[in-house]
């Protein structure tokens, strides 16, 4: 784990940072274009803001930071990550559950805050060095004085209050730096992404969608999730009892049974979640989910960017897969236009490459039979299709902010397979959800 960082929690600490970062990104690009020009090799503004030091310079940066600053790197680390060189992709990657966690006195303070000056009362035993830190809290082992061993998630002070302006300060600094193309609006986007992160940021909520999923998933033996302390919980801080298991990603030396069986099994909840539930834990970080080895269950973590969908979304989808299945284009169409994919006037050229990307998108459904992940270069082809229709055909729409919340969760299972090499039938899970 990084060695502790104080929050900068105050809004001018934080725009300090933002600054601080913009400034050493800038330097970072002049002086590497400038080896460039030495060797003649002038190289693109991409390739000379994406080097391994200023890659380091914005991890860095970022984990310190935390907040929606560092789930913004977080983001570029699971949408990028298969198509940047491995060197990098790996510095982004540690954004995902590896922030720098703070010193035990402000610690200590946000304990004050939130439970009490005598907080330690409620716990026969806490232990100060976090287990994890990730972008909005970090979590401590603790006992209960009833002996129950716990988890305790303990927000960073002054997140909640930075979420707007940390999201629009990245914003600018990602139009600067050349990473967001000029002329787009991201408008809509971005209050999206604001109104999520304050869910997230809201520890209350993520205790009861934690208690929704165990009642919605009561019947299923494959699953193993915490059990929130209510009468512990605050907006910023969450207790729960702890639960066992390995990184997911640590089944990749386990057999190939385990990985599909692993795999199956989290395809089939993201169909009961969109089909049946109609609540979508939309955040597809790997280490949300950890397997318990000795019961052979998957536990799943962090319920903050649930997101709850209407009857007429989820029976779009229904549609939308159904069509596809069927090579059904006009009503692969009116499934999107439902959705809000086509709420703006295209081209028709433009309106069928969104259709063939959909279609792409759709590939492990098209056989009834294991779809072999590991061998598949699938999500880059989406992300190759994905950015031509936005660069060379000059389609900048923005998709409805519930479709693009599902579809990182789909596009990060899917990244997730390919890592274990799984095997799946998703069509047969799919199935028995068609019309």
């Amino acid at each position: 784990m990084s060695s502790s960082s104080k929050v900068p929690a105050g809004r001018l600490a934080r725009l300090g940072g933002f600054a601080s970062l913009a400034g050493k990104l800038a330097g970072g690009m002049l002086a590497e274009g400038a080896k460039r020009l030495a060797k003649g090799e002038p190289g693109s503004r991409m390739e000379l803001l994406l080097t391994p030091a200023n890659v380091k310079r914005l991890t860095s940066q970022l984990a310190h930071m935390r907040g929606a600053a560092m789930k913004l790197g977080q983001l570029l680390s699971m949408d990028a990550g298969d198509l940047l060189p491995k060197e990098l992709a790996d510095m982004l990657a540690r954004l995902r559950d590896n922030a720098n966690p703070m010193p035990p006195k402000q610690l200590a303070a946000v304990l004050r805050s939130e439970l009490g000056e005598d907080w330690q009362r409620h716990f026969a035993d806490f232990t100060f060095k976090p287990m994890a830190a990730a972008s909005i809290g970090q979590v401590h082992r603790a006992e209960h004085d009833n002996g129950t061993q716990l988890a305790v998630k303990v927000q960073y002070p002054g997140i909640r209050q930075s979420i707007s302006s940390d999201v629009d300060n990245a914003a600018t600094l990602l139009r600067i730096s050349g990473l967001l193309p000029q002329g787009v609006d991201y408008q809509a986007l971005l209050n999206e992404a604001k109104v999520q992160l304050s869910r997230e940021a809201d520890y209350l909520q993520e205790a009861a969608f934690m208690e929704r999923f165990q009642q919605a998933l009561s019947d299923s033996p494959y699953f193993l999730l915490p059990e929130p302390l209510m009468d512990l919980c605050r907006p910023g801080v969450l207790v729960m009892h702890y639960v066992e298991g390995v990184p997911v990603e640590s089944l990749q030396s386990q057999p190939q049974a385990v990985r599909d069986r692993v795999v199956t099994q989290l395809f089939s909840l993201l169909f009961r979640e969109l089909f049946e539930f109609k609540l979508v834990q939309t955040d597809p970080n790997f280490a949300n989910y950890r397997y318990n080895e000795d019961t052979e269950q998957l536990v799943l973590l962090d319920f903050g960017a649930c997101r709850e969908y209407s009857q007429e979304f989820s029976q779009a989808y229904r549609q939308l897969f159904t069509a596809s299945l069927q090579h059904d284009q006009s009503a692969m169409d009116q499934a999107l236009t439902i959705i809000g994919f086509f709420s703006e006037r295209i081209a028709a050229e433009q309106r069928m490459r969104v259709l063939a990307l959909v279609e792409l998108a759709c590939e492990p459904l098209q056989q009834d039979a294991p779809f072999d992940f590991g061998q598949s270069d699938l999500a880059a082809r989406i992300r190759e299709a994905g950015t031509a229709l936005s660069l060379q055909h000059n389609y900048w729409h923005t998709p409805p902010a519930d479709a693009i919340f599902l579809h990182r969760k789909i596009g990060g299972l899917y990244l997730l397979a390919a890592r274990l090499k799984a095997k799946v039938n998703v069509r047969a899970l799919l199935q028995p959800y068609l019309l």
